[in-house]
């Protein structure tokens, strides 16, 4: 079955499952996409923090933060969250406020916003505090009657719960949505070259930016001159303009010019390279016929933390002699597969997943001791591993499509573990190009 274009760029060329795709549409309203966050947290009534409830409704996580910050009068680096949610989407979660009374937030009257006070903490809401999330999510426009789509949601379901759930794939979301380029970015980050990585980021256009995005992308990669690029280029490129304006300051500091940028989007080029790897790896195995729910010898697993989780930091290798003990493990959900996320001190596979590892960075030319960035040190990764198999059954029902007369529409319910994208689920069941799923 053909994968579309852009996925392949991504390191991603194969389904895991042979069901007809549903085809279909993604967040037609907002309320197709629902999403709350699973955590452990228990709040009590003392402590610096004040916690709330954050219920938004087609609103930027940052963007809010910046907002809030802003009425309340505060910086932003007092509020946390333990996780970013999708923009068009309902969703819930929590979030602290330093040093400030559960009074002020009667201030807040914001649009598609709902602020609830659940109490106070000496600790912060953060990510570790994020077990995962709960989805449920609408497939609509679905050009099948109801009879055919309910067959075809359930052979598909059948596949994934017969191999054990779903290929642990990096989405796109982690490559950019509609320029999938942060990869790129990191693989001439890691080879050292920032003048290509900085030109790749700034200009670099992509087929399905708006057409006055291309052309000031496409001026600026010609001609390299940053002034006129910055009179073209649009205000919502911001980060794109911080880079350039450092570089008519500063010119030839392409790796400085990474440093204007905020800590967490310019730590996203390396790992996207690192995605981009792993998904080329997973992708490999599965061709090789290697199982996800089913370690081989020479695999590496890691091990479930309290919460139930896959917890990468804790791993070991597969032998002849542990094989079955391990699958064992696997099988009670208390052992996971991994791939790795390579980095300059990276524990790789041996046996027959070892050399599908090497290969691929043979192939790819990954040079390994390249992630320790001597320009940028917060940018370097020792390297780490994931697990490839996303453990995932997802409930469904079908029905006829109220804004789309004629059509069928689908709702799915899932829940996943932090990291994990509802789009490698999703995937499986419609078979789009992921630029045409919204």
């Amino acid at each position: 079955m053909q994968v579309p274009e852009i996925e392949k760029q991504i390191g991603i060329n194969l389904y895991s499952t042979d069901t007809d795709g549903l085809g279909g549409q993604l967040r037609q309203e907002v309320e197709d996409f629902i999403v709350k966050e699973i955590t452990n947290r228990e709040e009590g009534q003392e402590g610096k923090y004040l916690i709330l409830e954050l219920v938004k409704r087609d609103w930027d996580t940052h963007h809010f933060t910046r907002t809030l910050a802003k009425i309340l009068k505060i910086s932003q680096k007092r509020i946390s969250v333990a996780g970013t949610k999708d923009k068009r989407a309902l969703t819930t979660q929590k979030i602290s406020i330093f040093d400030i009374d559960a009074s002020e937030i009667e201030k807040i009257h914001l649009k598609d916003i709902e602020l609830k006070v659940l109490g106070r903490s000496r600790k912060p809401v953060e990510l570790g505090d994020l077990w995962g999330n709960d989805f449920i999510i609408t497939i609509r426009n679905i050009a099948r009657s109801t009879e055919e789509t309910g067959k075809l949601l359930e052979k598909t379901t059948n596949e994934i719960v017969a191999q054990g759930g779903v290929p642990n794939f990096f989405g796109i979301q982690r490559f950019g949505s509609v320029r999938p380029v942060t990869h790129l970015v990191g693989k001439a980050i890691v080879e050292g070259d920032f003048e290509k990585a900085a030109m790749l980021y700034i200009a670099e256009p992509f087929p399905y930016e708006p057409e006055e995005t291309k052309q000031a992308r496409q001026f600026v990669k010609e001609t390299r001159n940053f002034k006129e690029g910055l009179k073209i280029y649009p205000l919502r490129l911001g980060h794109e303009r911080a880079m350039m304006n450092h570089l008519i300051a500063n010119p030839d500091d392409f790796a400085g010019a990474f440093l204007v940028l905020p800590k967490n989007l310019y730590r996203i080029f390396v790992h996207g390279y690192q995605s981009y790897i792993y998904n080329t790896i997973l992708c490999r195995r599965i061709e090789k016929g290697l199982p996800l729910n089913q370690a081989v010898e020479g695999d590496i697993v890691c091990f479930k933390n309290e919460l139930g989780l896959p917890d990468s930091s804790k791993t070991e290798k597969v032998t002849a002699e542990t094989v079955n003990a391990m699958n064992n493990l696997i099988k009670r959900k208390r052992a996971f597969i991994t791939a790795p996320l390579p980095g300059y001190d990276t524990e790789f596979a041996s046996g027959v997943p070892g050399e599908i590892e090497q290969a691929v960075l043979e192939e790819l030319k990954v040079p390994l001791q390249g992630f320790n960035i001597e320009e940028i040190p917060e940018m370097s990764s020792k390297g780490a591993r994931r697990e490839i198999l996303l453990q995932v059954e997802p409930k469904f029902e079908v029905n006829e499509d109220e804004l789309n007369p004629g059509k069928s529409k689908a709702v799915l319910e899932f829940m996943l573990p932090k990291g994990s994208y509802a789009t490698t689920v999703l995937r499986e069941y419609m078979k789009v190009d992921p630029l045409q799923m919204s």
